[in-house]
């Protein structure tokens, strides 16, 4: 870790330099096997599921702005989030986890984890925040640092003290926060989680996992080689390249939702407006004592049901109707019929999830055509 700002972070923590090479970015070592240095010795690279240059240069660039000691790399999100969660829990342990968990996640919690005998509780962050739970000799409080898709806030900050108090486990999937709004280590969490796939490596062009950490977790490291999660080398190039302007791509995507967020607020023909950033919303004193930002995600709830949902996002022309979020486009979708569709409608009921829920992951483009496109589609309603 040092002591430069984000941006300068972003750009030159953790590059490899090659003696003699004069390289100003890391090369793609495109290797599955790595020769020994001599007969019976091996260097400290051996097979690329063990360890990759590449793959290691990404993982120290991202823990510096993650502000952890440690890092590791997976092939996907999820494949971050069960091989980070699996090592620390045994038949019979229990955990506590948010109903409002990203549909996948969620699917984890509720459906294999009870296959292994983990006694799985699922609680809302409003009775979190109001620290209204009693421990059952939990092991593990998983938590997301905004939930998807109502952009939710949980207050890592107390949370963080009471787990450490009770002998608890705090993992925050951090993935809508981003290192550049959050960093839920330095609060007091145990682990930072993120899908890499969306605002860290930023273009919507490849799959990782993330997983950062101070303890020295080597049950993870066994973990990562026995599931077979580590990224393919030129996967961990393309994040790194990604990362490297993570902070001016926060910077933009904080802004225009923001904007957004307030027009959508503003219109009548939107029901409800999910956004930290706002003044009126619930989250918002949590969210100034969270967030350094409010992050590029907006949720809204279209009056007149689902069919005026999709009638708005067919008269939209920058926003791309599709699954997934944090690229520079702008995308969108309606959370019952991608992120959340296997859950069933009790799951989403309790979860607070509507037919006329959309999600927007608002994107770089120019504040100003994102704003007049809503305008015009929102007319059209």
């Amino acid at each position: 870790m040092n002591n430069n700002g984000f941006n300068s972070r972003c750009v030159h923590s953790g590059d490899m330099e090659i003696e003699g090479v004069g390289n100003v970015v890391t090369p793609i070592f495109e290797n599955s096997t790595f020769e020994f240095p001599e007969s019976g010795v091996a260097g400290k690279y051996i097979y690329s599921r063990w360890g990759n240059p590449t793959v290691e240069s990404f993982e120290k660039k991202y823990a510096d702005l993650e502000k952890t000691e440690h890092a590791f790399a997976f092939s996907t999100g999820m494949a971050a989030i069960t091989s980070s969660i699996m090592p620390y829990l045994k038949s019979g342990d229990s955990v506590l986890a948010l109903n409002e968990l990203y549909g996948q996640t969620f699917g984890f919690f509720s459906k294999v984890l009870p296959q292994y005998k983990i006694n799985v509780d699922f609680t809302s962050v409003n009775d979190l925040n109001r620290l209204n739970f009693k421990n059952k000799n939990y092991k593990l409080l998983y938590l997301e640092s905004i939930t998807n898709p109502l952009l939710e806030v949980p207050d890592i900050v107390n949370l963080s003290r009471i787990c450490k108090e009770e002998g608890i486990k705090l993992m925050v999937d951090a993935t809508f926060a981003t290192p550049y709004n959050q960093n839920p280590v330095s609060l007091g969490a145990d682990m930072a989680l993120h899908s890499g796939t969306k605002y860290i490596s930023g273009h919507s062009d490849l799959l990782i996992g993330l997983a950062g950490f101070n303890d020295n977790y080597d049950n993870l490291d066994f973990y990562r080689k026995t599931f077979g999660g580590t990224p393919d080398s030129f996967q961990a190039f393309l994040a790194y390249r990604g990362l490297k302007t993570l902070g001016l791509r926060m910077e933009r995507h904080n802004k225009n939702a923001m904007e957004l967020a307030k027009v959508l607020n503003e219109s009548s023909r939107i029901e409800e407006v999910y956004y930290p950033g706002l003044k009126n919303s619930e989250y918002f004193d949590v969210a100034e004592k969270n967030l350094k930002g409010y992050g590029g995600m907006v949720s809204f709830k279209v009056k007149g049901g689902i069919e005026n949902s999709h009638k708005l996002i067919k008269n939209l022309n920058i926003p791309k109707y599709a699954v997934s979020l944090g690229g520079v486009e702008s995308l969108i979708s309606i959370p019952v019929e991608g992120t959340h569709k296997a859950l069933s409608p009790e799951e989403r009921k309790a979860s607070g999830i509507t037919d006329n829920l959309v999600r927007l992951s608002v994107g770089i483009e120019d504040s100003e055509d994102l704003l007049q496109d809503f305008e015009n589609a929102l007319e059209k309603i």
